[in-house]
Order: C-alpha cells, then sequence, then structure tokens
C-alpha cells in the first residue's frame, strides 16, 4: 500500500496544477477582454440551461477539463460587473490584489470561525478591522464584525441594538427570548433600503413595528415615547446618495436611550475623502454603523463590515460558547462577532485591498467614482431627450428619459435603459423614485476611466438618436 501513496499524491498534485492553471488562463482571458466585452449578459437562461443541465454524471472528470468546460458553458452568461463601463445598481469591480488573495483564502481553505481554527485569519480580521475604523474615524473601541455584505452587518448590529435596548428595559433576550418582552419600536427614514426591513423581519420585527419618518420630520415628538426603541440612519440613500442629518438626529434620539444604527453600505466611505467627509459629520456618536467591502473598497463577493460602539452588547447577541470549541486566549474568536460559523476567512482579501491602495489610495477611488458619477449623470442629462432628475451628491444620481409624445416617460425610460444594455456598451439599472421611473447611474468600480464614461454618454447619445 506504501508503494502506491506518492503516485497517488503525484496525481493529486497534477490534478491540483492543471485545474489552477486552467482557471488562471481563463481569468486571464476574462480580465483581458473586459474592454471589448458586451458589458451585460448576450444568452438567456434557456441557453445556459442546454449547456448546464443534465443528469448527474455516474464517473467523475479530469479537474482541468472540468474547469475549461464549465468556463465554455457559462460564456455570455455572465455580466462583465467588474470592468469600468457597469454602472447598475451599487456593485464595484474587484481589485488586483483582493482577487489574489480571495484565490489564496479558497486555496489555504481555513475555517476562520475561530482563531484556533486559522491563527492567521483572525490577525489579519482583527487588523482590518482596526484600520477600518481609522479610515471610518470611528471610535477605536468599537467592536467589529466581518460578515458576507451589507445585509448581515444589519442583522449583527440590530441583534446588538435588540440586546442592548431590552437590557435597558430590564430585560435579558438572550436568556428569555423575545416572547413577552417589552415592545421595541424602530424608528427609520422612509426611503431606506430594503435590507433594513429584511434584518428587521430576520429579528422577529415585523412591519407595525416601523414608524418611517422623513429626515426633517418631527423625530423629536417620535422619541418622546419610553419604550425601548431603536433609530435607523441613512449615509447615502440608494437612489441619490443623500445623508440624514446625523448632527441633529444621533444626539435627540440617544438623549431619548434609543440606539442609533446607520446604514452606509456605501455612504460611510464618504469618511475616507476629505472632500466628502463632511456629509457623515457627526456619525460617529451611533452606536452601530453597516457598510460593504464589495461596493466601494473593490474586494470580491461576499463582504461586509459591522461595526458596535458597545462591544458587549454585540458580543452577547453574537457569542456561543462549549466544551467542544477550542476558545482563544490572546486573540479573538470571530465567530463571537457575528452570526455565521463555518465561514470563509474574508479578512484577506480586506487586507490586501486596504494594503494595495493605502489611505491615499481609497481616498483617490471614492473621488474619482464621485467624479466620474457627477460626469455621466450631468452630460446624459443634456442630451435632446434626456432629463436630470437628482444630480449625484456622492456617487448615486438619476436621468430619465422623455416621450416625444409627452405621455409615457416612464415606458420609455425603461425601453431605453434596455436598448442601452442590449448595446453592451454600457450597463445601467432602472428605479421608481418619486413615483417616476428613472435610470440610477452607479459608480464604484476603480477601473471606471474617463474613456469608459465617455463611451457610456456615446452609447446613451446613440440610443436616443435612433428611437
Amino acid at each position: 500500500m506504501s508503494a502506491t501513496r506518492p503516485r497517488a499524491r503525484a496525481a493529486d498534485s497534477t490534478d491540483v496544477h492543471d485545474a489552477l492553471t486552467a482557471a488562471l488562463d481563463a481569468s486571464l482571458d476574462f480580465l483581458g477582454s473586459l474592454e471589448q466585452r458586451p458589458v451585460g449578459a448576450t444568452v438567456d437562461a434557456g441557453t445556459l440551461r442546454a449547456r448546464l443541465d443534465g443528469a448527474l454524471p455516474t464517473e467523475g472528470t479530469d479537474a482541468a477539463q472540468v474547469v475549461r468546460e464549465l468556463v465554455a458553458a457559462v460564456e455570455g452568461g455572465l455580466l462583465a460587473s467588474t470592468g469600468g463601463r457597469f454602472f447598475g445598481w451599487v456593485i464595484g469591480g474587484t481589485l488586483p490584489a483582493a482577487v489574489a488573495a480571495d484565490w489564496l483564502t479558497s486555496v489555504w481553505d481555513n475555517n476562520a470561525a475561530l482563531s484556533s481554527t486559522s491563527p492567521a485569519a483572525a490577525v489579519v480580521e482583527e487588523v482590518a478591522g482596526q484600520w477600518l475604523k481609522a479610515l471610518f474615524d470611528l471610535p477605536p473601541h468599537a467592536s467589529v464584525g466581518l460578515v458576507s455584505g451589507c445585509q448581515m452587518a444589519h442583522f449583527t448590529c440590530l441583534a446588538a441594538a435588540r440586546h442592548a435596548v431590552l437590557a435597558r428595559h430590564g430585560w435579558d433576550v438572550a436568556e428569555q427570548g423575545c416572547w413577552g418582552a417589552p415592545p421595541v419600536r424602530v424608528l427609520c427614514t422612509r426611503e431606506r433600503h430594503g435590507a433594513i426591513d429584511r434584518a428587521l423581519r430576520f429579528l422577529g420585527f415585523g412591519r407595525s413595528d416601523v414608524t418611517a419618518l422623513d429626515p426633517d420630520g418631527d423625530w423629536e415628538r417620535a422619541l418622546r415615547d419610553s419604550a425601548p426603541t431603536i433609530v435607523v440612519l441613512q449615509a447615502g440613500e440608494i437612489n441619490t446618495g443623500a445623508f440624514d442629518p446625523f448632527e441633529r438626529l444621533i444626539p435627540l434620539a440617544t438623549q431619548r436611550g434609543a440606539w442609533v444604527h446607520v446604514d452606509g453600505a456605501f455612504g460611510l466611505w464618504a469618511a475616507a475623502s476629505p472632500r466628502y467627509r463632511h456629509l457623515l459629520r457627526g456619525v460617529d456618536a451611533a452606536d452601530s454603523w453597516a457598510t460593504d467591502g464589495h461596493k466601494w473598497l473593490n474586494t470580491p463577493f461576499d463582504c461586509g463590515y459591522a461595526f458596535v460602539a458597545d462591544p458587549a452588547a454585540h458580543r452577547a447577541a453574537m457569542a456561543f460558547h462549549a466544551s467542544y470549541i477550542t476558545h482563544a486566549t490572546t486573540t479573538r474568536d470571530e465567530m463571537d462577532w457575528n452570526p455565521e460559523w463555518s465561514r470563509r476567512a474574508r479578512g484577506f482579501p480586506t487586507y490586501a485591498a486596504l494594503r494595495q491602495l493605502g489611505r491615499r489610495g481609497v481616498a483617490d477611488l471614492i473621488e474619482r467614482c464621485c467624479r466620474h458619477a457627477h460626469t455621466l449623470v450631468t452630460e446624459i442629462g443634456r442630451l435632446p431627450g434626456a432629463e436630470c432628475l437628482a444630480e449625484p451628491i456622492l456617487n448615486q444620481g438619476l436621468v430619465r428619459f422623455i416621450d416625444p409624445h409627452g405621455r409615457e416617460h416612464d415606458r420609455r425610460t425603461d425601453a431605453v435603459i434596455a436598448e442601452i444594455n442590449r448595446t453592451g456598451e454600457a450597463f445601467f439599472t432602472g428605479t421608481t423614485w418619486r413615483g417616476q421611473r428613472a435610470m440610477r447611474v452607479s459608480v464604484c468600480s476603480w477601473r471606471t476611466s474617463d474613456d469608459d464614461v465617455q463611451r457610456a454618454i456615446d452609447c446613451v447619445r446613440s440610443v436616443l438618436a435612433t428611437r
């Protein structure tokens, strides 16, 4: 038996080498073709099913062949969202160092749940968290959880909030659960992101528990109630990039004993920019903050960050101890700060992205994207048949397309967006804002250049000229 082991290991080594080489070749081909590649998908789901579907094979297939055939099968079904001409939703590109670190994360394949399962992952996550707090000018004592995205960052922060506000009213939710607890009410701004509602639903809150107010509404009256209260504010509204008035609302809420959580999915990154950090004045006085790495830091999916000013509430809401777990004594166990147990070591790509950019590089990325967004919105808005609805405050803005007959502006807007995307030259997505359909312009990628912006503007001009 011992004589066969070296041959088995050699075969395994060859399989790994050939499979990774095939993946490397395909990756370089994909990234190298971004300038010429259509930004949107060019085949439909039926075509992809025909290529990929079928009975599960009885016998296995050579690893490198699997990779090559997978690459061929998905061709045309991928969006070039990591490229410079993708302006849909709020999706960033991927920095070279972050991509490479993410590959190594898969190769190392360590479970980043505990320091004992990967000491390196634990320390890297700890360091990355400290760097992020410094970049955002958040309290140094705040705790940090690296999660799969801003959705789970909201869940983590709001779980800590629920624990804390109920504890202030004599209720231990970890011990007693939610049944019979004092009702917790949630005050939100009206134009909040849907991720807030989903996180609240996961935590047992219903729509009737949420009161929506305008940023300039009567918050003082709403906060007079002495019930346990969570306030959710926004740093970067999804359509326009607007910011809530933190300097006014956060002190008002905290004086009434409310917990203040800030949705900063992309807007919190404005803190890294000398030009835009004024938009966040007063935000450091909140109790928790959530943001994404796979948006403006340009890490690969999935990566988000939860920050909590009260580490005890954060840990109480997330931590679990048992005799079969090897707990750390000199470093932090990551699972004490996030809802996952088996989890990817997403601290490595975050660390690599921050190292590649540095503080100045992050600021430049933020300001460059904002400049590109402003150019896109204002220049497209000036085209015949177009109208600027919301000039960017940060990196998000809105335009719409006018029906020459004066009736079907919404329908024409959606039709023009679809035609732009069909060209493959650029990719935008639609939204409804204040009762009107609009094309949302979002710029988050380090790859976006002046040439990419001009190509997109020229594309829109051409589409409008032919419709």
